[in-house]
Parts: structure tokens; sequence; C-alpha cells
């Protein structure tokens, strides 16, 4: 990935806009057919100066947008420039592999009996309990180019592969110290506390101390989101109450992990709770895929866990159907979900999901920046958002979701950075 020092402002000209912009007095996630209605502008420009939009519009530039001085201009060619993804569920962070693992898996062994014999998530705790926070940090920033050469803006990185507070704490350190230094200023980083991810075989009690935890959590990052991975061989749905009960009453908002695998009745629960987002939905039954599509809660799916698993999807049209908002993500982790591209998970949500090209996209941007309650500066292209925004290869943005994966952007601009760029538009650059 290439980078190059902040100009000052830029405009891009000659664009086929998906703006996603909000409709006045429109907040929140989209539901219904707003889930379908990119806003495009067919021929348009959008004035940036330093980290923020100044301007948009249909047709010429006006002569506001190049009024600022050392303006730059790209021209667009008639190619989709879109919002930059958000990526609102990851596990971003982490120690060691899982090649092992997965070979295991392709020899017939099933992911909870690997995970129950001391192997999945505990092989990576135990390689994130012997790293270093700068180490933790290097690595986390190693997955963040990659990711932000796909095309990612604003992400969310949970802990999670700690499992003691002090290796928790670790892990939100070197999240935090990533988020405030460079590439992490690029654009916002979300930190989640994910110390509910599993109980480890050597602490029966670590569920009573990571809720005991919460306050130390919050003194030393703030009030950051907080998340339960609710399923067999993990945290039973008693034990994510008592955890997002003291997580609520600490101001955390709250995610859960819910019916991966099993359907163990915790997502009424996490409704009643008042969680932002529930992620996963594989195994819901329809009882309660219903009740959460009528709530105020975000459903986030993950088709790269059941691409990289066994395949199943969860039911995304049907909850799209029922009036659900829905937002997609890579879930990128080492075990269950080693996707990095945003654009692979848009193709999978129209494939397996049954999303169409538009929902998909505003499921990738505008609504997963609802997710992480970034909707009003992250996922649209109107003034005073930020400028994180994608030239992709192409006038035509089905082809984000036609092709696997390969319709990547040959230009990502985030915090009005240069991040990432063909030489062909570099020569356009006056």
């Amino acid at each position: 990935m290439t980078s190059t020092a902040a100009p000052h402002a830029w405009l891009i000209e000659n664009a086929r806009l998906l703006t996603l912009a909000p409709k006045a007095g429109e907040h929140g996630a989209r539901r219904g057919a707003r889930l379908r209605d990119l806003s495009i502008i067919a021929r348009g420009w959008v004035a940036c100066e330093g980290d923020r939009i100044v301007a948009v519009g249909e047709g010429e530039p006006s002569d506001r947008s190049s009024a600022a001085a050392g303006t730059r201009r790209i021209n667009a060619l008639g190619k989709v420039v879109m919002p930059a993804f958000v990526d609102c569920h990851t596990h971003a962070c982490w120690a060691g592999n899982r090649y092992d693992e997965y070979s295991m898996r392709l020899a017939g062994r099933e992911y909870l009996d690997i995970l129950a014999a001391g192997g999945g998530i505990m092989s990576t705790v135990r390689a994130v309990r012997e790293s270093s926070t700068e180490a933790l940090a290097a690595t986390l920033t190693q997955h963040l180019q990659r990711m932000r050469s796909k095309g990612t803006g604003a992400i969310e990185v949970k802990s999670g592969y700690g499992l003691s507070e002090a290796a928790e704490l670790k892990m939100l350190d070197a999240i935090s110290m990533v988020a405030n230094g460079a590439p992490g200023t690029l654009a916002p980083i979300i930190p989640t506390f994910l110390g509910a991810h599993a109980i480890p075989a050597d602490n029966e009690r670590w569920p009573e101390q990571c809720i005991a935890m919460l306050p130390t959590v919050v003194a030393r990052f703030g009030a950051v989101q907080c998340d339960a991975f609710c399923e067999r061989s993990a945290w039973t749905p008693q034990q994510c109450q008592e955890l997002f009960k003291a997580a609520r009453a600490l101001g955390m908002p709250c995610t859960a992990h819910v019916d991966q695998f099993n359907a163990l009745g915790f997502l009424t629960q996490a409704l009643t709770l008042g969680v932002r987002s529930v992620a996963h939905l594989e195994a819901t039954t329809q009882a309660e895929l219903a009740a959460a599509a009528v709530s105020n809660t975000i459903g986030i799916f993950l088709p790269g866990s059941g691409m990289h698993l066994d395949l199943r999807f969860a039911p995304a049209r049907r909850f799209i159907a029922q009036g659900g908002a829905p937002a997609i993500a890579t879930n990128c982790n080492p075990g269950s979900s080693p996707v990095y591209s945003m654009p692979l998970i848009v193709a999978l949500a129209t494939r397996f999901l049954g999303l169409t090209h538009e929902e998909s996209i505003t499921a990738a941007t505008f609504n997963a920046a609802a997710a992480l309650g970034l909707d009003a500066e992250c996922g649209a292209i109107c003034e005073g958002y930020r400028s994180d925004l994608l030239i992709l290869p192409t006038d035509d943005e089905r082809a984000l979701a036609y092709e696997y994966g390969s319709a990547e952007p040959e230009t990502v601009i985030l915090g009005g950075q240069f991040v990432v760029g063909s030489d062909s538009l570099r020569s356009t650059l006056a």
C-alpha cells in the first residue's frame, strides 16, 4: 500500500457518485426501500478540504469547489466514486496463526470440537498472551494495511483473545496505540471490549472477573463498546445478560455474537437490553428473527464465516423483508473468517444472504457506519462527512456484487490522504 502526505484540498470530478446521502431529518440505519436508494449522481463532483467533504454537485464543478488554495483535481473518467467501506465487526487484533487448525478441519474435525479440545480461540489466546503490546500493535497495523488497500475506512476492532485482565487490557492498549497513530488516524478505529469471547479451561471464574474489570476498562479507555459471544462452549445467556447490565450501567454501548451455531434464546434478552447490534444469526429462530427485525437493533451479517466454516448463512433476506436494518462485515479473524476484503463480502452477500447489489452497498457503508454510531460522518458522500472515498475500476457499481472481490478500488482516499491509487490516476493529479 502506498500513501502520500495529505494535500490541502481535493476535487474529484467527472464521476458517477454513489452519495448515499441522508434525506432531511433521516437518522439511523436504513430499512426497506431506502436500502436500495444509493442517491446516485450520474455525473458529478466532490470537493474535500483536509479530512472533510465541503461540497458535492452535479455536472461541472462550481467555483466554490476549486477555490481552496492548492486544490488537486482528479478526473474520475466516469468511474464510480463511493464512500469507503465501513467494517463494523472484526477481530483484526491477534497473534500467531491457525493454519494447523484449518488442516484439522479439512480432515473432518468440527469447529466446536476443536474449541472444546483447547484449539480454536484458545490457541490464539495463548499466542496473544505471549506477545507484547508493541508486537500486537504491529500485527494489527499489517492487517489494517491489507484492509485499507481493499477500501475499508472506519473499522471496529475487538479484544477477546486475552481472556485475562492483563491480556485483555494489553489488547485494548495495542488497539488504542494503532488508533491514535498512523495508519490508524487515516480513518476511525472503534475499539470493542470482548472479554466475553470464551471461558478459559484454567479459569472457570473468568465471567465473574471479566464483569468486575469493566470499570477498569472504562477508566482506561472510556465507555468503549462491549461485546459477548453467547454460544455453547462460550458464555451462557445468563452470563451475557449480567455482563451487559453492568456495561450499560457504565455507559458502554453493547453488541452481541448471537446464534452462530445454536439458538440459545439470548437474542430476545439482548433486544430487551437495547443492544446496538447483533451479529451472526445463522441459527436464529424465525420468531426471534422477526423480533430483531422490528427492533432498533441492527443485524450484522457475516458471510465470510459461512464461506469458511460450514456454508451456513443467515436469513438476511427474510430479516430485510420483515423490516430489519442490515449491515455486513468481514468478521476478519484467524479462525472462522480470514477475510480482509469488503468487496468480497459485498459479493458474498448477494449470493448467499439474498441482498441486492444496492442493498449490499448500503449495508457495507451507511448501515455499517450506523452500527458503530458513525452514520453522521461516515458511509455517505455529503457535506460535512469524512473524506473517505473510493474510486472503483468501473463505471457500473454492480461490478462489486457481480465479481468475486476483484472489483477492488483503484483509488482509496482516507481522511483526505491519498492511500492507494493507480499510475494512471497519479498522472491526472495537478
